[in-house]
């Protein structure tokens, strides 16, 4: 279960650095143009280049903290998926030891 979850935040881990990546192209692609445009559900308007630089800032914020967060919880079930792999190996030493001696 531990590993299962683990490999869920990889996944979700990953698909955060490939947003993050194109909300970097993002910004660099506005800072290099004049007119900039969004897209709102299927069409696109043209909009102040300000506006989509604040907005697209403000999503990379988000996407740094909730990789962050997802980096934290990472390390923390590895951790975790560490002791459970040592107490078993423990727990399968012991028993082998155990029936050593009978």
């Amino acid at each position: 279960m531990l590993q299962h979850n683990l490999q869920n935040i990889a996944q979700q881990k990953q698909q955060l650095e490939a947003q993050l990546q194109e909300l970097n192209s993002a910004f660099e692609g506005l800072t290099s143009t004049e007119k900039a445009y969004k897209i709102v559900g299927r069409i696109m308007i043209a909009s102040s280049k300000e506006d989509l630089q604040q907005d697209v800032s403000n999503k990379k914020e988000i996407a740094e903290l909730r990789l962050k967060a997802m980096s934290k919880q990472e390390e923390h079930l590895k951790k975790k998926f560490s002791e459970v792999q040592e107490e078993v190996m423990e727990s399968l030493q012991k028993k082998a030891t155990a029936q050593k001696k009978e």
